[in-house]
């Protein structure tokens, strides 16, 4: 598989290794882009993994809380212009609470619901797209719920109320006061949005994740030369702290950097003399994992007027 200049670049973007070392890596990897990104972070050449789900796009995220559940919504647009116009914040905001009232959690089923102004949510998607003349998609979409208890919302970078660049949903489920919930889920709110942890728990955590950090380990641990029974050890050593570092329950909050999640829930529940459990939560942030073309506007005005 061949692999361009612009392929460098990226992989250069993604991890933070030499230019040399990424062009290595790709020439090794002959050009799979994520070989040559695991092939950087065995050897220690690699920034943090988390970057190559922070790509950028524009749009915004919208929340909408109604007692005890609360959904998420995504809807992108192609520039930062549009996600500042009324009219495409009014269609995120409208079309998140018919999610939420409709108790819709599929882009599909969401698409096809009736949309307040008359007509669909898709439909009027399809106008939006014709009048302000840009490309919109409504990308994603996810609800989380308690029996009992709080479902608290966190908007960071908020353009408008419960509209932005990273949503958070917090699910907390217990007989605790509302004074008691509302606040901790608030924090916990904050907490996951800045530490974007990847599942609920260690055990939540997506298999192929594991795997992929189990095989990175290992070229790590024969890299050492250590006997194989130490070897083994460090694998499962490095596999651990990937997993504590990357479930909410078992990160370190970042109020103090030093308490785990769980058990800031654990000491709250304590402190009000009730049951308090974190039972989910929802992390959305704006264009995350979209590839985002890049274009040279200084090339496109040139071309435009017929100049090289």
């Amino acid at each position: 598989m061949a692999f361009t200049a612009a392929d460098v670049k990226n992989l250069r973007e993604r991890t933070g290794a030499g230019m040399m070392d990424c062009q290595k890596a790709l020439k090794e990897a002959n050009g799979d882009m994520e070989a040559a990104v695991d092939a950087l972070r065995a050897k220690g050449l690699a920034a943090a993994a988390k970057k190559s789900s922070r790509t950028a796009a524009e749009g915004l995220v919208g929340l909408a809380i109604a007692g005890t559940k609360g959904i998420a919504v995504e809807v992108n647009s192609e520039t930062d212009f549009v996600a500042k116009n009324d009219q495409f914040q009014d269609f995120v905001r409208k079309t998140t609470e018919v999610a939420l009232n409709g108790d819709i959690a599929e882009v599909e089923a969401l698409k096809a619901a009736a949309y307040p102004d008359g007509g669909t949510v898709g439909e009027k998607l399809t106008s939006n797209v014709a009048t302000i003349g840009e490309n919109q998609q409504v990308r994603r979409i996810k609800a989380v719920s308690v029996s009992e208890g709080v479902v608290v919302a966190y908007m960071h970078n908020a353009a408008a109320p419960n509209l932005g660049k990273i949503g958070v949903l917090v699910a907390l489920e217990g007989n605790a006061p509302a004074d008691v919930l509302e606040p901790l889920g608030k924090q916990i709110g904050m907490h996951i949005a800045a530490a974007f942890p990847l599942a609920l728990s260690a055990d939540d955590l997506d298999s192929a994740l594991i795997e992929r950090e189990r095989k990175i380990a290992a070229e790590k641990a024969a890299e050492s030369g250590k006997p194989e029974a130490v070897q083994a050890k460090m694998i499962d050593g490095a596999v651990a702290k990937y997993a504590k570092e990357n479930a909410l329950l078992s990160q370190l909050f970042v109020m103090d950097g030093k308490t785990p999640v769980s058990d800031v829930v654990a000491a709250a529940a304590k402190e009000a003399g009730a049951t308090i459990k974190l039972v989910d939560y929802v992390r959305f942030q704006l264009g995350e994992g979209i590839e985002k073309e890049e274009t040279d506007f200084a090339a496109e005005v040139a071309a435009a007027a017929g100049l090289k």
